[in-house]
């Protein structure tokens, strides 16, 4: 709900109502060919403050905490609806760090249009840092990158580092399954996985639990997997979860039960995400 200036409350607190009430006033009627009288509203005659001093009838737009990062990268611009949590499920980051990152007192309390640092400081430095200076008579010593060589369809497809020296990361299926669904960036933002209720649903690679519950509407008992500052993994529809957040996951590691929370059948809903964004899995999964 928004408040004075455009303040919304987010988060699980509770909500405050806030009711404006304009209060009319009469005046009395100008006499004719003399100036209007002076009203008198019971502050006295005489106490009206000059004209210079009166307040001006528009107030100076108010500067959302983080306004100057809008649109760089590493930086999230709250929107309706938005929680700390919410937004730590986007990005791929663990909500109490970007409760750290923004020294924010009140992680209940966050504004429409405010900006967040949602990337590790350290990171931010690493993607700002200037390029060296190159002598422009000294000959390009910069080559292609070549490209990887074909993989077999037995084998799995390493999946390129964020950068900041993270080591290749390559994936494994999340479940056993027959694919009943596959991705379509309109439709379906991942792979469907069909199954038994209680199959195993194990982590695609090696990550940390930055989000273990059933908070997240049409994904029903949900696991997120962040595998370095650009990759993470969602595994939703479960039927238990078997690790919290914070905890530190093997690749291969049984992290929940398939099942069909928030779902029409029985299935493991998979995603990879790069930057919040999901990807294709078959770009990093070997073929069946």
């Amino acid at each position: 709900m928004l408040g004075p200036r455009g303040r919304m409350w987010i988060g699980t607190g509770a909500l405050a109502a806030a009711t404006a009430m304009l209060a009319g006033c009469n005046t009395a009627p100008d006499t004719p060919r003399r100036a209007p009288p002076v009203e008198d509203r019971g502050i006295g005659a005489g106490s009206f403050p000059p004209p210079s001093t009166a307040t001006p009838p528009f107030a100076p737009p108010v500067r959302l905490p983080g306004a100057e990062n809008a649109g760089k990268p590493g930086y999230y611009t709250v929107k309706p609806g938005d929680t700390v949590r919410r937004i730590g499920q986007e990005t791929g980051q663990n909500w109490r760090d970007i409760i750290r990152w923004n020294e924010l007192a009140n992680p209940d309390l966050i504004e429409v249009g405010q900006v967040l640092r949602v990337a590790p400081p350290s990171a931010q430095v690493a993607q700002t840092a200037p390029a060296k200076p190159t002598d422009p008579a000294a000959p390009s010593t910069v080559t292609p990158t070549p490209l990887p060589p074909a993989t077999p369809a037995s084998t799995v497809r390493p999946m390129p580092s964020g950068g900041g020296g993270e080591e290749e990361i390559a994936f494994i299926w999340p479940a056993s399954g027959v694919l009943i669904a596959s991705f379509d960036e309109a439709k379906n933002k991942g792979y469907d996985i069909g199954g038994k209720a209680g199959d195993p649903v194990v982590a695609a690679a090696d990550g940390r639990v930055v989000y273990a519950g059933a908070g997240l509407r049409g994904y029903g008992n949900l696991v997120i997997l962040k595998h370095n500052n650009t990759y993470l993994t969602a595994y939703a529809h479960n039927q238990s979860l078997l690790v919290k957040e914070d905890q530190t996951v093997k690749k291969g590691q049984k992290i929940a039960e398939m099942g069909s929370s928030d779902a029409d059948r029985v299935k493991l809903h998979f995603e990879i995400r790069r930057q919040g964004k999901p990807v294709d899995p078959s770009r990093y999964l070997a073929a069946r």
